[in-house]
C-alpha cells in the first residue's frame, strides 16, 4: 500500500478505494511474538546438524521441552532459510523390484560394507560400517588405511562378544566378504553370510542408506588429521546415532529405543507415524506375505547362479 501511495502520489483513503481494501487492513501491524529464543534455539541445532531437516530437529526440539509443533518450526525454518540442500535424481525407467524380507528380530540380520574417505594430507583410508537391519543400529565402525578380511573377522568378532550371533549377515561379493578368511569365520560362528548379485547394491538397501547417512552428517562435515583422530570422531558419531540420533524409518525413536521396546516381548512390525514414537501393530504388519526368500529373479531376467542367494549350494 505504501508503494502505490508513493510511486502515484495517491492518498491513503483513495489508494484503499481503488484497491477495495479496508483502511484498518492497511494499518494493521502484527503483534505475533517473535519467537526470538526458539529461532536462536533452532539455527543453533541446524549449525550442529547440517544434514538434518524440519522434522528430525521437530524431534530434537521436543527432547529438550520445547512445546512446538512441526508446521511452526518448518515456518520458522524456511523464514530463517536453513533448507537443506538435495540434489535431484534424474528419473528412468526401472525393471521391478527385488523383494526382500523384512527382519522380524533385533538380532536376525545384518548389513556390512566399506566406505572410502582421505586425510588431510591425501592418505586413504577405509571404514568397515555393520548394521543392525531390524533395528537401525550401528553395530561397528572400523576404519584402517587397510581393511582385510581379517580385520572384518576381527571386528565381528568384537561385535557378537557384545550383541551375540546374528542369523546372517548380507554383503557385496568384495573379496574382504568372499574370501576363505570370512567363509572360515563364518563356518565357526554359524553365520550365514548372503551375497548380493553383483552389480546390485540396492538389494543390500539398508547400509547402503547407512552409508549415505555417514557420508552426508559426518565424512563431508569432519577433518580429520590422523588415523587416531579418525577413530575417536567415529566413536563419537557412532555414540550420537544410536543414542540420541531420531530414525524415520522406526517412527523418530532412537535405534537404541526402538531396540529395547522389541526385546521385552515377540517381535511385532512397525507402523510408522508421520513424527509419532511409532506405533505397533501385529505381527507381519509390514510383511504380509510372511518370510519371503532373500534375492529373487527380476522380470524379464533369466535364470543365473548369480541371482540365487548363497546357503552353501554355490
Amino acid at each position: 500500500m505504501a508503494w502505490i501511495q508513493s510511486g502515484f502520489h495517491l492518498s491513503e483513503r483513495r489508494a484503499c478505494g481503488l484497491l477495495r481494501f479496508s483502511r484498518s487492513g492497511a494499518r494493521y501491524v502484527s503483534h505475533k511474538d517473535p519467537q526470538v529464543a526458539l529461532r536462536l534455539r533452532l539455527k543453533e541445532l541446524a549449525a550442529a546438524r547440517v544434514r538434518f531437516g524440519f522434522q528430525r530437529l521437530t524431534i530434537l526440539l521436543r527432547r529438550e521441552g520445547w512445546n512446538v509443533n512441526v508446521k511452526r518450526v518448518y515456518r520458522i525454518y524456511k523464514e530463517e532459510g536453513l533448507m537443506v540442500r538435495t540434489k535431484l535424481r534424474k528419473k528412468i525407467a526401472r525393471r521391478r523390484p527385488v523383494v526382500v524380507a523384512f527382519p522380524t528380530g533385533p538380532n536376525q540380520r545384518w548389513s556390512m560394507d566399506f566406505v572410502h574417505d582421505r586425510l588431510e594430507d591425501g592418505r586413504k583410508f577405509r571404514i568397515l560400517t555393520v548394521v543392525n537391519q531390524f533395528t537401525r543400529e550401528c553395530v561397528a565402525l572400523k576404519a584402517k588405511p587397510r581393511l582385510q578380511g581379517s580385520d572384518v573377522a576381527e571386528a565381528l568378532d568384537q561385535a557378537i562378544r557384545e550383541r551375540g550371533n546374528p542369523t546372517s549377515i548380507t554383503v557385496d561379493n568384495g573379496s574382504e566378504f568372499a574370501g576363505k578368511v570370512m567363509d572360515a569365520w563364518s563356518d565357526l560362528h554359524k553365520v550365514q553370510l548372503a551375497f548380493i548379485r553383483p552389480g546390485k547394491p540396492t538389494e543390500n538397501a539398508y547400509i547402503e542408506s547407512f552409508n549415505g547417512r555417514l557420508r552426508e552428517e559426518f565424512l563431508n562435515v569432519e577433518l580429520f588429521r590422523s588415523m587416531a583422530e579418525v577413530t575417536g570422531k567415529l566413536a563419537a558419531w557412532r555414540q550420537d546415532f544410536n543414542h540420541r540420533r531420531p530414525h524415520s524409518s522406526i517412527g523418530y525413536l532412537t535405534p537404541l529405543e526402538f531396540a529395547a521396546r522389541n526385546r521385552q516381548g515377540p517381535s511385532p512390525s512397525l507402523k510408522v507415524d508421520r513424527l509419532g514414537a511409532g506405533s505397533v501393530k501385529g505381527e507381519n504388519a509390514l510383511d504380509p506375505a510372511g518370510p519371503q526368500p532373500l534375492l529373487l529373479r527380476c522380470e524379464g531376467e533369466g535364470p543365473s547362479s548369480d541371482g540365487l542367494l548363497r546357503e552353501g549350494i554355490l
